[in-house]
């Protein structure tokens, strides 16, 4: 079976808005075994017809299937033998169910705007697209929780939160693609998280199909439900191993104040580890803080036509917002710090252009893609790991969410190897190779930086006892072997 290779040059535009296409390099041949077939081959008959007999239509156009078979970076593209779109968890349950008869690997896509490499097959399989799992029901407000199909994206959740008066708690760049379904599979974080946690918290119930098409459902729960093992936190962050997630009940919270944010420059990730926990506190809660290096504040300001905020002697620029009205009282402890602030809606957008800009302007620099890391430490290492990273690759940029400990690190010049060595790095430091984004196929190979010995053969356990044929998102978390 062929393995999923990284992707040419092919100008597709989507959610990563034209990103560049990589070409094979050490650390991605790593993953795949830098052969394979970029076509799925033919689906199975019997599989067409068992499908067919639900009601569930197999796509097999290779026009169609050639913009699923690529993930949103442009670096993987995978076999892929037909492509479904079930609008139910029963039709799911019948994907599942008839795959697993064949057997026939599946692999799960959302909105398909993951970093590494777990939305597209590494050998040939049926491609299951969520997105037509699009329910969304009225807010209750009684337990301010909503139910929504895993289809349906997170920027469409949040309006629908909005106009009943609360706030979805997850909030991500690519807000208009990513879906809840993805979102709940890769515990995805984003600038929210210091409010209002990872999607982990949000997640009050699940409804979720096993892959031998068994449907597990803990949606309409009390709040308070400690009845034997948390079995939806266990499939949060599981990337579609161990159960297609279909729909969710979600927390909602309640709106926060009209709010400032401010710019700060700093020299060091300590002092904005420290100017943050200076703000913030009852009625003016501190909402966000992210950081961005200099470069790439540089670049983004350049971009976007407007000022630079950050002062010629710092190397960091923090943006910090804090829920005090749009008064600017909130800010008053860092007012000798403050280089530039937003309390309209207007100036609030302008100061986090710059920060939601960083992703985009690293993938479209010119010459080769730039790897991408998504690493955390604890805060009195975060100096110490960007010392570690610019000692392996000198031109790295960085950017992330400061009180997190998580750093977005972009590898701009890097060699062979460099990648693994900042790997290493962090795992020195104590770290984790993955804050939010999730392992999927880009670091599969690299779990064991993260997770003990133990840790990894439970995991394998607990894969083999709910897909024992191993069919479902074969290859994304767990290594083949």
């Amino acid at each position: 079976m062929g393995a999923v290779q990284p992707a040419e040059r092919d100008g597709r535009t989507g959610a990563g808005e034209g990103r560049p296409r990589r070409g094979p390099d050490q650390y991605h041949d790593r993953i795949g075994d830098g052969v394979g077939d970029r076509g799925g081959g033919a689906i199975p008959a019997r599989l067409v017809q068992a499908l067919d007999a639900t009601g569930v239509r197999v796509v097999t156009d290779a026009g169609v299937l050639a913009g699923h078979a690529i993930d949103w970076t442009g670096r993987w593209r995978g076999p892929v033998l037909g492509m479904v779109r079930p609008t139910s968890t029963g039709q799911v349950a019948a994907v599942l169910g008839a795959a697993r008869a064949v057997g026939v690997p599946v692999q799960v896509q959302g909105g398909n705007t993951g970093l590494v490499g777990g939305s597209v097959p590494d050998r040939p399989s049926l491609l299951l697209v969520t997105t037509g799992l699009d329910r969304l029901d009225p807010v209750d407000a009684v337990e301010r929780t909503v139910l929504a199909g895993a289809g349906v994206p997170a920027a469409r959740l949040a309006a629908h939160a909005v106009a009943a008066g609360l706030r979805f708690g997850v909030d991500l760049a690519a807000r208009e693609s990513a879906t809840v379904g993805g979102m709940a599979a890769t515990n995805a974080g984003g600038i929210g998280v210091l409010a209002h946690g990872m999607m982990r918290e949000q997640v009050r119930g699940l409804t979720a199909v096993l892959a031998d098409g068994r449907v597990l459902s803990t949606v309409g729960r009390p709040r308070k439900d400690n009845a034997g093992y948390p079995l939806a936190a266990l499939l949060v962050g599981a990337e579609g191993t161990l159960g297609v997630i279909t729909e969710v009940e979600l927390a909602l919270h309640p709106t926060p104040p009209a709010s400032t944010v401010a710019a700060v420059g700093v020299t060091r990730l300590a002092d904005a580890v420290a100017a943050a926990r200076l703000v913030g506190g009852p009625g003016a809660p501190l909402l966000a803080a992210e950081v961005v290096d200099a470069t790439g504040v540089r670049r983004a300001v350049q971009a976007l036509g407007v000022a630079d905020p950050l002062p010629p002697d710092a190397a960091w620029l923090v943006l910090l917002e804090v829920a005090d009205g749009g008064t600017g009282a909130g800010l008053v402890p860092v007012a000798d710090l403050v280089a530039a602030v937003g309390t309209d809606a207007r100036d609030r957008a302008g100061l986090w252009a710059i920060r939601e800009r960083q992703t985009e302007q690293y993938a479209t620099l010119p010459g080769p893609p730039v790897d991408k890391l998504d690493v955390s430490v604890r805060l009195d290492r975060l100096d110490a790991l960007v010392e570690r990273v610019r000692a392996v690759v000198p031109r790295a940029g960085v950017f992330g969410h400061v009180l997190d400990g998580n750093l977005h690190v972009q590898l701009v010049g890097a060699g062979p190897g460099d990648p693994e060595r900042v790997l290493g790095a962090v795992a020195e430091l104590g770290g984790s190779i993955s804050a939010e984004h999730g392992i999927g196929r880009l670091k599969a190979a690299h779990l064991h930086l993260a997770r003990s010995a133990a840790e990894v053969a439970w995991m394998r356990q607990l894969k083999a006892t709910v897909d024992p044929q191993g069919l479902l998102n074969p290859g994304v978390l767990l290594a083949d072997g």
